[in-house]
C-alpha cells in the first residue's frame, strides 16, 4: 500500500492521542498473568498489541475484545502452547514473550515475520540460559525455542540492545519458584521503558528491588493481581502530530496525554521547544503554534530511539545544523532506521551524513517531492509522511500498510487536521 501526501501549509484543530502502545502490550501480559479478571479501558487494538493478546490466549487466558479489553488471568499457570507463538512483526511481543514463556516445564517455539527473524535475541536468550532455561535459535535469532522451568539464581544481561529483554525478565522472572538477581552489563538504553515496565506492575501488586537500575532483585512466587487499568495516550504516536504541526502555520491541540507520564517520549516536546516551538500543556492535553521555523540542536536519543525517524525529519527542515546521537540500537528495530531514514530523506534532497550512532543534518528550506520507501517499518513510512507536509511536490510512501502497528488513526487523524494524505 501507498500514503500520497500532498505539501500543505497550514494544519488546525483538536485530536486525540492514540493509546500507549507500549503501555498497552505490558497490561495485557501482565493481566494475562494474575489472578482473577482484569478490565483493561482505552487499549491501543494494533497489529502489535494483537499479536499479544493471540500469545497470551495460546498460553490459557481468555480474552474478550471490544472498546475494552475483559482479560481471565491464568493466576500464573502456565501451561506450554501445542502450537508456534507467532508474534507477526511485534518484537515487544516476541521478546515478552520469550521470557514468560521459558517459566513452562516444556519446550516453546516462537517466530515472526521476515522483519522479527532479523531481530537480535541472543542477549535474553543467554540470561535465560544462565537461569537454567536451555534455548536454541537461528544464530541468536528467531525462531527461538525455550525450554523452561526458570530456576532462581543469578543471571547477567547487556542493557545497550533492547530494553526489551529486560522487560520480558522483570515481568516473568517474580513467578518463578525462586528467587533472581539480574545485573545490567553495560549501559542501559531506552531506561524508560523499564520503567514503564515497573510501573505496570506495581500497578498489579509486584513490587522489584533494584540499584539504580543496575541490579534487579526479584523475590520469587509473586502473583498478579487483576484490576481495572486505563491505558494513557502515546507521546510515541503523538509525536508525529506535534512535528507536522511544528513545520507548518498550525494550531493543534492534542488531547489524552497526561503531563505525569513516564513514557519517555515525551521528550519530543523538549525537543521542539528546543528548537523554538511553543508549546502550552494542561494535565490531560496540548497544543502547539506551529510556524514552520525551526533551529537546528544536538539531540541524545539513547533513551528514546522510537523519536529518531521523526526527529531527523523536523531536523532536516531546521536552520542550520542538527546533530542526532547515542542511538545506534536504532539499528535493529523493524529496520536500520538510521540508513532508512537517511536514504529516503536524500531521495528528498535532505542533506545528511549518517553516522555509527545517528545523522549530522543540515537542514533545508523544503525538501522535494519522491517515491520514497517505508521499509515495512511505522515508524519511518509516519516519519516520511511528515516530511511530504513540507515538499514542493507530492511524496509517495511504500509499504504503508505498516503503519497500524502502533497508529490505526494516523490517516483519519492527519486528515482532521486539514493534511491531504491518502492511502491506496
Amino acid at each position: 500500500m501507498n500514503l500520497t501526501i500532498k505539501p500543505t501549509g497550514s494544519l488546525g484543530g483538536t485530536v486525540e492521542a492514540p493509546p500507549s502502545k507500549s503501555y498497552t502490550h505490558r497490561a495485557i501480559i501482565v493481566s494475562s498473568l494474575a489472578d482473577g479478571t482484569s478490565i483493561i479501558k482505552n487499549p491501543l487494538l494494533s497489529a502489535d498489541t494483537l499479536a499479544s493478546i493471540d500469545a497470551c490466549r495460546m498460553l490459557g487466558a481468555d480474552i474478550d475484545v471490544n472498546d475494552v479489553l475483559t482479560v481471565r488471568g491464568i493466576s500464573g499457570k502456565l501451561k506450554a502452547p501445542r502450537r508456534i507463538i507467532d508474534v507477526q512483526n511485534s518484537g515487544t511481543s516476541i521478546r515478552i514473550m520469550t521470557a514468560i514463556v521459558s517459566l513452562c516445564d516444556d519446550r516453546v517455539e516462537l517466530t515472526g515475520d521476515e522483519s522479527i527473524q532479523k531481530r537480535p535475541m541472543k542477549p535474553l536468550l543467554d540470561a535465560l540460559e544462565e537461569l537454567g532455561v536451555k534455548t536454541t535459535s537461528r544464530n541468536g535469532n528467531p525462531p527461538v525455542s525455550v525450554h523452561g522451568p526458570m530456576n532462581g539464581g543469578k543471571c547477567s544481561i547487556s542493557g545497550d540492545v533492547s530494553s526489551q529483554f529486560i522487560s520480558g525478565l522483570l515481568i516473568a522472572c517474580p513467578l518463578a519458584s525462586k528467587d533472581i538477581e539480574i545485573e545490567i552489563i553495560g549501559e542501559l538504553k531506552s531506561r524508560p521503558y523499564v520503567e514503564l515496565t515497573l510501573d505496570t506492575l506495581k500497578d498489579f501488586n509486584v513490587e522489584i528491588r533494584h540499584e539504580n537500575f543496575r541490579r534487579f532483585y526479584l523475590k520469587g512466587n509473586q502473583r498478579y493481581k487483576a484490576r481495572t487499568y486505563r491505558v494513557e495516550g502515546d507521546y510515541s504516536s503523538a509525536s508525529f502530530i506535534l512535528c507536522a504541526a511544528a513545520l507548518t502555520d498550525s494550531a493543534v491541540t492534542i488531547k489524552n496525554l497526561s503531563i505525569n507520564s513516564k513514557q519517555g517520549d515525551m521528550k519530543i516536546i523538549k525537543i521542539l521547544r528546543d528548537m523554538g516551538a511553543k508549546i502550552e500543556m494542561g494535565s490531560d492535553q496540548m497544543s502547539i503554534q506551529g510556524n514552520g521555523n525551526l533551529s537546528g540542536i544536538d539531540i541524545d536519543l539513547s533513551q528514546t530511539p522510537d523519536l529518531l525517524p521523526i526527529v531527523s525529519v523536523i531536523g532536516a527542515l531546521a536552520k542550520d545544523k542538527t546533530i542526532i546521537s547515542g542511538v545506534e540500537h536504532a539499528r535493529y528495530k523493524e529496520c536500520d532506521r538510521i540508513h532508512a531514514m537517511t536514504t529516503q530523506l536524500r531521495k528528498m534532497n535532505a542533506v545528511i551524513k549518517e553516522r555509527r550512532d545517528g545523522m549530522e543534518i543540515e537542514g533545508v528550506e523544503r525538501l522535494k517531492g519522491a517515491r520514497v520507501h517505508g521499509w515495512h517499518d511505522h515508524r519511518v513510512v509516519m516519519a516520511l509522511a511528515v516530511a511530504g507536509l513540507r515538499a514542493d511536490g507530492n511524496v509517495s510512501v511504500d509499504t504503508a500498510e505498516s503503519v497500524p502497528v502502533s497508529f490505526p488513526t494516523f490517516v483519519e487523524v492527519m486528515k482532521k487536521l486539514g493534511a491531504e494524505i491518502s492511502i491506496s
